[in-house]
């Protein structure tokens, strides 16, 4: 890691800190010592509401379909660019005064603390309805603080801390929260109890405070920037306004419409069928918020070659701002890629489906359906499988530098549908594992079978999602154009989950009535969608790059 060439704010040769010297640099300077603590404001949450929390949930016996539709709150994280240009313009009444950045900051680390302490306070078998709705709301003040926190470390970049090295400052804090919120919290749990964790982690969300108020931050332009006027590429007012408003509708139906199944669903007796809505409203939603929008953004296109180029207009700053963040993008992305985005689109929609769709059921399968203890827990999952992350991403990176970013990426595919089955094997009994065990010596390596099974099923799945996340990041990353890099990056993204968390629910009900290896198996099949559209895309990509033959 110390070998690595900083990539933003730093010259060519410049080498990133890691480890002790990376720590050592963040606490030697006040802008670096904020963005620790940063990073760990912004993790800890997310760690909390999105994985330990189901720990939680399936100790108190909550249905799994009912953890399935909690978990659809990490939706707010996926689409929190849609309120981003919100948080940039408007002023808070009272904590302007602290600073533009800091007051939005200061603000969202204030309802987490008091959102964990609810929580502590709540019985999610009593009152599930009521939890939900504090969890939801702690999940959009999470991925709102995100939002302000990047464009903080970008708005005081200097020479000594630039945007590279915050990042990986940025970076070490996430990374010390999620063992704090993982590892640390199950252990915790199993000590004392889990009001009185998420009481912790309330007061400690609440010391992140002080950082806060110690930040520097940067004052607001006086004057909005209005470069995006004289864009050629942007389209006129009407058209503008048109764009905005059937994209505005069509996301606002999808928020709504999964809102309000989430209320029914947890407030109503008997309940909606989670698997009606998945199979007749699900497809609806990916339309709305997927379809609708490329073909809003083909259309400005279409309309844009009619009419002269748009020099300087004038219109509202919210309109031009909204459609050069989120229309524009787009447009940009289908012009140059043309037929192809369709595939393009399939590939991400699918990609990592195997995988985030049972991802909220981990800590259920593996402490009501395994047996195995929070402590047991903590370590095979929370460290030792964090490390097996990073020799995934490494490994990735090599297949990357070796054979190239296509076949790593089908490569990916292939090994994230079918490390489902390990945890098929594992809900069977692990005859298949125990046999690996002995057959590679590793029986005799650890003592523990019961252990070993644990370590192997996690190792393999996670070596094989760190693989195809480095994969499908350097993917997205060429996708992107530099010029919209950040925007397109964060929507494309954001599609990865949008499949998955929204079949989650319906997985739920099924894990129900015919348990976890027969799901698992049928995970690892969902996952062939993609190696589909990998092989698709590859076939795309090299008929791309053929030069044409002279006439």
């Amino acid at each position: 890691m110390n070998d690595v060439v900083a990539r933003e704010g730093g010259s060519p040769t410049e080498r990133k800190p890691s480890g002790l010297a990376l720590l050592r640099m963040a606490l030697s300077n006040r802008k670096t010592g904020v963005m620790l603590v940063f990073g760990l404001t912004s993790g800890l949450p997310n760690s909390l509401l999105l994985g330990t929390l189901n720990a939680w949930l399936g100790d108190s016996k909550v249905d799994l379909a009912t953890i399935g539709i909690l978990s659809w709150m990490g939706l707010a994280y996926a689409f929190k660019f849609l309120w981003s240009p919100l948080v940039d313009r408007v002023r808070l009444p009272g904590l302007e005064a602290i600073g533009r950045r800091r007051s939005w900051i200061l603000l969202c680390q204030i309802l987490l603390s008091i959102a964990f302490v609810i929580l502590a306070m709540s019985d999610p078998v009593v009152a599930i309805g009521w939890f939900a709705l504090v969890a939801v709301l702690a999940a959009f003040a999470s991925a709102t603080q995100d939002v302000v926190i990047d464009a903080w470390r970008i708005d005081v970049a200097d020479e000594r801390a630039n945007v590279g090295i915050l990042s990986s400052v940025y970076q070490l804090g996430y990374r010390i929260a999620t063992l704090i919120g993982g590892a640390l919290a199950l252990v915790m749990a199993a000590q004392l109890d889990w009001p009185t964790v998420y009481m912790v982690m309330g007061a400690l969300m609440l010391v992140g405070t002080l950082a806060t108020l110690a930040a520097p931050d940067t004052p607001r332009p006086e004057v909005e920037d209005a470069s995006t006027i004289a864009d050629p590429r942007m389209a006129d007012a009407r058209t503008r306004m048109i764009a905005l408003t059937i994209v505005g509708l069509s996301w606002a139906w999808a928020l709504f419409t999964i809102g309000n199944f989430m209320y029914h669903a947890l407030h109503d007796v008997p309940a909606p069928s989670v698997a009606q809505f998945t199979l007749y409203t699900g497809p609806w939603i990916i339309i709305t918020t997927v379809v609708v929008p490329a073909l809003t953004a083909a259309w400005v296109n279409w309309h844009r070659t009619r009419i002269s180029p748009v020099t300087g207009e004038i219109s509202s700053s919210a309109v031009r701002h909204g459609f050069s963040a989120l229309i524009l993008p787009l447009s940009e992305l289908i012009e140059r890629l043309r037929w192809g985005v369709v595939i393009v689109l399939g590939l991400i929609l699918s990609y990592r489906l195997c995988d985030s769709i049972w991802g909220p059921f981990a800590f259920p399968f593996y402490l009501q359906e395994l047996h195995y203890t929070k402590e047991e827990v903590a370590f095979a999952s929370k460290i030792f499988g964090v490390a097996m992350t990073i020799g995934g991403v490494s490994l990735g990176g090599i297949l990357y530098a070796t054979l190239g970013r296509m076949p790593t990426l089908l490569i990916g595919a292939i090994l994230a549908a079918l490390t489902n089955l390990l945890y098929a094997d594992l809900a069977s009994g692990a005859p298949v594992i125990d046999a690996f065990a002995n057959a590679t010596g590793l029986s005799s390596l650890y003592p523990d079978p019961r252990m070993l099974r644990l370590l192997i099923g996690i190792s393999g799945e996670n070596i094989a999602g760190g693989l195809a996340s480095a994969a499908f990041v350097a993917y997205l990353s060429s996708i992107a154009s530099k010029e919209f890099s950040a925007v397109q990056y964060a929507l494309l993204s954001s599609m990865t989950l949008l499949v998955g968390s929204l079949g989650r629910a319906a997985l739920g009900d099924a894990i129900k009535v015919h348990g976890y290896a027969p799901v698992f198996q049928f995970t690892a099949l969902l996952g062939m969608i993609a190696v589909i559209f990998c092989v698709i895309e590859w076939f795309r990509v090299r008929w791309m790059a053929v030069p044409a033959e002279p006439n």
